[in-house]
């Protein structure tokens, strides 16, 4: 009942910036906590950026501060992911995960609501 679609993924030179779109269909992001998660080839899923939409509470893997920023936009229907200042190590497919509600921001099991994935490629 509640889905999401990941857009805005492509390739993009070191140095370039990307905004990841995810809308939801099904539920409003009202009170939620959204996180972006990505996965490399042969590397496990992990958190990005999380955001409680509750209390603001935001979290950053310390590979993205000060480059990526998490938001959602007011109708609480979409959340995005501004990647700026971009790096060969930042490829991997990025996914968008929502939750009703969580103890801890970035944590994979805490989340229900899964994208499918859009790929980010970083290369020159």
């Amino acid at each position: 009942q509640v889905h999401f679609v990941e857009s805005g993924g492509g390739l993009v030179q070191p140095g370039g910036s990307l905004r990841l779109s995810c809308a939801a269909s099904g539920a409003i992001l009202d009170g939620y906590t959204i996180g972006w998660f990505h996965q490399a080839p042969g590397k496990e899923r992990e958190g990005v950026a999380c955001l409680s939409t509750s209390d603001s509470r935001t979290f950053y893997a310390a590979f993205v501060k000060g480059r990526f920023t998490i938001s959602g936009d007011d109708a609480k229907t979409t959340a995005h992911l501004q990647m700026n200042s971009l790096r060969p190590d930042d490829t991997a497919t990025y996914y968008c995960a929502v939750a009703p509600s969580v103890f801890k921001l970035c944590i994979i099991g805490e989340y229900d609501y899964w994208g499918q994935g859009t790929q980010v490629t970083v290369s020159s």
